[in-house]
């Protein structure tokens, strides 16, 4: 509340020096949720969460002034169990955006281009020289209408596709989830930029995979667990249908996965995000930590959906 001291906590030393300067009645201390409570911890409001380590749901409901769990992370899947009923999560919405977009991008690219046959051609030296297919005039369907789902349909658009989204919150120009089945069968490209949640579990099933034309190319930056990755090996082992996949599941992808040598299969290990994403992160942070400091409705607010 204004005119209060607002206790924040950041996960490490180079989350504070990224805050930079913040006003007087603001208190930051370094703690990650994980070992003992630090000094102030019983007056922490604002928490920052780190990508790979959450606390225990217990740490969090023993700090009784707790409103605002902050991650610097789109995905929240693994936050939701975590964040004490009553408490604000606010995901990163917006600072991987744009690098995630572009390498889902890049690998429609890389895979309709034949990037990867062309570059084992250059290892090997041989001129092989084929034309190949590319974005102009492909049919493109987005699934997922946030941040990322927008910037990948917006990209493609420019390349001459053919764009069709589906979204939990359908609008004009955005068809509702109900239709995606019926859609399916027209696409040539499906791109996935959906949270993964009770909802979207394993919504890539064999159905799913089995309504798709021969030749048809799945793109997941999303989250691993929404494919079914028993379904998409048997559809890839095949060459029925192609894949450019930077999440998979399980993931790390294990050393011997069919996967990592299936037909038509380009996989990235989750590398969405590209160099100075913390201070893209930090700077949405320090905004947030100002909007609470000044009683202002914060932005990126999730709804933890059971």
């Amino acid at each position: 509340m204004p005119g209060s001291m607002l206790t924040v906590s950041v996960p490490d030393g180079a989350a504070r020096a990224a805050l930079g300067a913040l006003p007087g009645d603001v208190r930051v201390t370094v703690w990650d949720g994980v070992g003992e409570i630090p000094a102030h911890g019983d007056e922490i409001e604002f928490f920052v969460g780190r990508f790979n380590t959450r606390p225990r749901r217990e740490t969090l409901e023993s700090l009784p002034r707790l409103r605002v769990v902050q991650l610097v992370s789109a995905g929240v899947d693994a936050w939701l169990s975590v964040v004490p009923e009553g408490v604000l999560l606010c995901n990163g919405r917006g600072v991987h955006g744009r690098s995630t977009a572009e390498l889902a991008v890049g690998g429609m690219i890389a895979m309709l281009r034949g990037i990867v046959p062309f570059a084992m051609a250059q290892r090997d030296h041989r001129w092989e020289q084929r034309f190949t297919e590319g974005l102009d005039g492909r049919r493109v369907l987005v699934v997922g209408a946030g941040d990322i789902g927008t910037r990948i349909a917006t990209a493609v658009r420019v390349f001459g596709a053919d764009v069709t989204v589906v979204a939990r919150r359908p609008r004009p120009g955005v068809h509702d989830p109900a239709e995606l089945r019926q859609l399916l069968p027209g696409q040539d490209v499906v791109a996935l930029a959906v949270p993964h949640t009770d909802d979207t579990h394993h919504l890539v099933d064999a159905e799913f995979l089995a309504a798709l034309r021969d030749d048809a190319l799945l793109v997941n930056v999303s989250r691993g667990g929404v494919v079914d990755t028993e379904a998409l090996v048997a559809e890839v082992l095949g060459g029925r249908i192609r894949a450019f996949l930077d999440v998979t599941d399980p993931e790390p992808l294990p050393v011997g996965h069919p996967l990592w040598d299936a037909p038509n299969v380009l996989i990235t290990p989750h590398v969405g995000t590209i160099r100075g994403w913390e201070e893209r992160a930090y700077r949405l942070v320090r905004e947030q930590i100002l909007r609470l400091r000044d009683g202002h409705e914060l932005v990126n607010v999730v709804e933890k959906r059971s």
